[in-house]
């Protein structure tokens, strides 16, 4: 049986002092958004809160920073963002994406949203996290 879904694309801008993770979840939750992703992003950070990969925590990283990647998948059920992100001599840095990211200027971010699919977050036994679980909607 094939299911239908249609894309529909979005975009905002975040200001001084939001929290990147925070706003995006925020979005989800009061626009009931079930399937949304990360088209593009670019912006600022006065704070950066990263967690490397096979850390138990994040990192926080005071300072400024150009937001050069974005990407990841959200919903009013969780999210899942992964950055990229430059310090003032270009070194670049990146991993999962926590509370704590602040923005300095600006964050410009398009996204779009899958209609007609879910987008869940559930504790996975084969890998011991809380994993994405992918629903049609009927």
């Amino acid at each position: 049986m094939h299911r239908s879904t249609s894309l529909a694309p979005h975009a905002l801008r975040l200001n001084p002092g939001d929290d990147l993770r925070q706003s995006l979840l925020t979005i989800a939750v009061n626009q009931s958004i079930h399937a949304g992703f990360i088209l593009s992003a670019i912006g600022s950070l006065t704070q950066a809160a990263i967690r490397y990969a096979d850390q138990p925590t994040p990192t926080i990283l005071p300072g400024r920073f150009e937001i050069l990647a974005l990407s990841g998948l959200f919903s009013q059920h969780g999210i899942h963002l992964h950055m990229a992100i430059a310090d003032h001599t270009g070194r670049t840095i990146g991993g999962h994406v926590c509370d704590g990211c602040l923005i300095y200027t600006t964050a410009e971010i398009v996204y779009g949203e899958c209609q007609g699919i879910v987008f869940d977050r559930q504790f996975d036994p084969q890998t011991g996290f809380i994993e994405l679980a992918i629903h049609h909607n009927t």
